[in-house]
C-alpha cells in the first residue's frame, strides 16, 4: 500500500467521521495472531498491516468471542455473542436468514454488498451470504491436498478488485483471506523467510496479498473506511494446544484490529495514529460500521460503536462473553464460557480459572482461590450474559464433514451439551487426548497403520466415549481388509454410550457392503423415519432426524442389497427431494436399477451422477456394466478406465477380464 511517511508530529489524531457517502471495507484474516503483526510487536513481515496502522487507529486488547472460523464470523456480521446468532461450531449450525448482518443493514442504506471468502468454514451452505448481493466462495487451490476448501488470499483479493473496480456507486466489501490457517505452508520468497517458524511466514505472505487491494482504494471516487481483524488466533503449542478450538487463552482470543480510513488518491491521510489499549470486543465492530455511515444502530447489541473510542484514544471498558464450544458439542466435553473484565479473565469449566492479564499475560498463574473475592465477581458478571447451551449441533452431509476435517477441524459429531460436568470431563484433562487423536492423524495420513492402531486403541482405553477414536480406527480396520474388527469396533462404541449418529450410519454401511442388509436395515431405519413402509419414527435415542443425508444413503443401499429394490429406490427419491443434485443419490439409484437389470433407468441416472460429479469412482464403474450388458463394448472400456484412473479396482478387475 503506498501511503507516504511525512512527519506525524503537526497533524491530528486520527479519528472517524460520520460519512454516508463513504465505502466500507471489511477484511478479516483467519488465524491470526495479534502478535504476530509488526505494528503488535511481532516477528512477521507486514509492511502492509503495519502502514495501514499507521495511519489509523490500532487496538492493542482486543477480542473475539469464539475461537472457530464460522462462529467468530457470525458475531463480527451480526454484532451479537454466540448465544445470540445460535452459531456454535463449524459444524451442524446455520445462521438464521432472518439475522439481521452488516451487509443486509448496509444494503438497505443503498450500499453494493460484496463478500470474497479464502476458505470453506464460512461457504454459503453455513448462512453468512444474507444482505450480500455477491458471496464468491469459489475454492480454486489447484494441485493443492485442499483444493475445494481453500484458496489462496492473491486469488481471494483479484476477485474482490474485481468486483469493488466495477462498482460505481458506494460499496460494502468484505474480504476474508485464509492463508494463517494450518497446514502453514507459505510460499517463495516467505518460507525461505521464516524457514522455521512457517506460520510466521503465511502470515508475511497474506500482508503481501492484501497490498493490492489497499492500493487500489486510492483510485476510488470516495473514501474507504478500512477494518481488518482476526477471525481468532493460533496456540502455536502454548497451553498445550497445537491450533485452535480447544480452549480460550489469549493465543487464540485475542485479536489484532486495525480501524483506518484511506482517502481518495491517498497516500498521506493526514492523520496521526492512535494505539488505544481499551478492551473491544467484535461485537463493537458492526455497530461501528453503522454510526459511521450514519445508520442507526438496532437495539440489543451487545457491543457499541468505537467512534468515539477512537476520537478520544480511550473508552470504556465493558466486560465481554467468550466461549469454545467445538469439544463441548463434538465429543461430549465439558463446554467452555468465559468473561473478560478489564484485564481480569474468568473461564467457566469445571476446574475454574481466573488470570490476571495485566501482570501474567501468559495466563500462568491461575488466581481463583487467591482472589476468591473477584472470583465471585466475574461469576455474577458471566451470569448475567444469560449464556443459552448449545442447541444439540444438526447432521452434516458426508461431504461437508470431510472439507472440515481435512481442515483440521473436529467436525461430525453430535454430542448432547448436558447440565452437569466432572473435573474429568474439563478440556484441560483432556487435551492430551486431542494431541493423541493428532498424532494417531498425522500417522494414519502417512501411510503409518500400525501406529495409528495403536494409538486410537489407548485413546478409546482412556476415554471410552472418544467418537472419532472408534471411527477411526473402524476405518483403519476397513481400509487393511478386517471388515469384521471395523464393525465390532464401531459395535463397542455404541455399546460404551457414543452418541453421535455418525457411528450408527458408518457402523449400517459397513454391514451392507458386507452383505448383512437385514442387520442394517434393522439398525438404519430407526433413524430416518418413513423411508419405507416398514420404518419406524425416529427415537431419541438415535439422534437423527428423518432428513440426514447419510443416513437414507445408508438404509438405501441396505435395501438394495437385501433385494428390497422398491424400498432402495424410495428411500434414495427422499434424498433426492430434500437435494435434487445429490450426485450420490442419482448413483445409488442408478446402481439400485443396474440389481433390477433395468438398464435404461440405470443408465440415465448414472449419466446424472456423473455430471454433477465426474469424480464418482462407482457411477462410471456401474455405467460401464450397463454398457456390457447392453452390448456397447467400447463404451464399457471407456467407463471402466475412467474409473480406475479414479481408483475404483473393481472397474480395473472388468478391464482385466474384458481384454482377455
Amino acid at each position: 500500500m503506498a501511503v507516504g511517511a511525512c512527519s506525524i508530529w503537526s497533524r491530528a489524531s486520527f479519528s472517524v467521521a460520520v460519512n454516508p457517502d463513504r465505502n466500507i471495507l471489511l477484511v478479516t484474516v483467519d488465524t491470526l495472531r495479534a502478535d504476530a503483526l509488526g505494528s503488535y510487536g511481532g516477528r512477521a513481515a507486514t509492511p502492509v498491516l503495519d502502514t495501514l496502522a499507521a495511519h489509523g487507529a490500532r487496538f492493542t486488547f482486543a477480542h473475539a468471542h469464539a475461537v472457530v472460523t464460522l462462529v467468530s464470523h457470525a458475531s463480527i456480521l451480526t454484532g451479537r455473542y454466540p448465544y445470540e446468532h445460535g452459531v456454535r461450531d463449524n459444524t451442524g449450525y446455520r445462521l438464521d436468514p432472518a439475522q439481521p448482518t452488516a451487509a443486509s443493514l448496509l444494503k438497505a442504506r443503498g450500499f453494493a454488498t460484496g463478500a470474497f471468502v479464502g476458505g470453506f468454514p464460512l461457504d454459503h451452505r453455513f448462512g453468512l451470504t444474507g444482505g450480500f448481493e455477491v458471496y464468491d466462495d469459489r475454492m480454486t487451490r489447484a494441485g493443492a491436498e485442499t483444493g475445494d476448501r481453500e484458496r489462496p488470499a492473491d486469488a481471494v483479493v483479484a476477485s474482490a478488485l474485481a468486483w469493488i473496480g466495477a462498482r460505481p456507486a458506494k460499496w460494502f466489501a468484505w474480504v476474508h483471506v485464509y492463508d494463517p490457517h494450518e497446514p502453514y505452508q507459505p510460499p517463495a520468497p516467505f518460507a525461505g523467510q521464516f524457514p522455521s517458524d512457517p506460520y510466521l511466514g503465511e502470515v508475511s505472505w497474506t500482508d503481501s496479498a492484501l497490498g493490492p487491494l489497499f492500493t487500489r482504494l486510492a483510485s476510488q471516487p470516495r473514501p474507504t473506511l478500512v477494518i481488518v481483524t482476526g477471525d481468532h488466533g493460533e496456540s502455536l503449542g502454548e497451553h498445550g494446544e497445537r491450533t485452535h478450538s480447544l480452549f480460550a487463552y489469549e493465543p487464540t482470543l485475542r485479536v489484532p484490529l486495525i480501524i483506518a480510513e484511506l482517502p481518495p488518491g491517498h497516500p498521506d491521510t493526514g492523520a496521526k495514529p492512535r494505539a488505544i489499549d481499551t478492551a473491544v470486543r467484535h461485537v463493537d465492530l458492526l455497530p461501528t460500521i453503522l454510526a459511521s455511515a450514519g445508520a442507526p444502530v438496532p437495539a440489543g447489541f451487545g457491543g457499541a460503536s468505537l467512534i468515539e473510542t477512537i476520537a478520544a484514544g480511550r473508552g470504556d471498558e465493558r466486560p465481554t462473553y467468550f466461549e469454545a464450544m467445538s469439544a463441548a458439542v463434538t465429543r461430549g466435553w465439558a463446554p467452555l464460557r468465559g468473561v473478560l473484565v478489564g484485564r481480569e479473565k474468568y473461564i467457566d469449566l469445571p476446574i475454574v480459572e481466573m488470570y490476571d492479564l495485566a501482570a501474567d499475560p501468559g495466563e500462568a498463574n491461575n488466581v481463583v482461590h487467591a482472589r476468591g473475592d473477584r472470583a465471585r465477581v466475574l461469576t455474577e458478571t458471566l451470569k448475567q450474559f444469560n449464556v443459552a447451551p448449545p442447541a444439540r449441533a444438526r447432521q452434516e452431509t458426508a461431504d461437508t464433514i470431510e472439507r472440515l476435517r481435512s481442515l483440521g477441524y473436529i467436525g461430525g459429531g453430535s454430542a448432547t451439551v448436558r447440565e452437569k460436568y466432572a473435573d474429568a470431563d474439563d478440556p484441560k484433562r483432556l487435551v492430551e487426548i486431542e494431541q493423541m487423536l493428532t498424532r494417531a492423524n498425522e500417522a494414519w495420513r502417512a501411510g503409518r497403520a500400525d501406529e495409528a492402531e495403536s494409538l486410537y486403541k489407548a485413546i478409546i482405553a482412556r476415554r471410552p466415549d472418544t467418537e472419532d477414536a472408534y471411527r477411526k480406527l473402524a476405518l483403519v480396520y476397513w481400509r487393511s481388509d478386517r471388515p469384521q474388527l471395523a464393525i465390532q469396533t464401531l459395535e463397542t462404541a455404541l455399546r460404551s454410550g457414543v452418541t453421535q449418529s455418525e457411528v450408527r450410519v458408518k457402523l449400517g454401511q459397513y454391514l451392507a457392503e458386507t452383505g448383512q442388509g437385514a442387520r442394517a436395515i434393522a439398525l438404519l431405519e430407526p433413524m430416518v423415519g418413513h423411508a419405507s413402509a416398514g420404518g419406524k419414527p425416529p427415537t431419541a435415542a438415535s439422534g437423527v432426524s428423518d432428513d440426514d443425508p447419510d443416513a437414507l444413503i445408508a438404509l438405501g443401499n441396505a435395501y438394495v442389497v437385501a433385494g428390497r429394490i422398491g424400498d432402495g429406490l424410495r428411500t434414495f427419491g427422499k434424498l433426492l427431494a430434500l437435494d435434487p443434485d445429490n450426485a450420490l443419490a442419482h448413483q445409488n439409484i442408478g446402481t439400485a436399477h443396474l440389481e433390477a437389470k433395468a438398464y435404461k433407468a440405470a443408465e440415465a441416472s448414472l449419466r446424472r451422477a456423473i455430471q454433477l460429479d465426474p469424480s464418482l469412482a462407482g457411477a462410471h464403474t456401474a455405467l460401464g456394466v450397463v454398457f456390457a450388458a447392453t452390448g456397447r463394448r467400447a463404451d464399457a472400456i471407456e467407463s471402466f478406465t475412467r474409473a480406475a484412473a479414479l481408483g475404483d479396482q473393481n472397474a480395473a478387475a472388468n478391464l482385466r477380464l474384458m481384454s482377455r
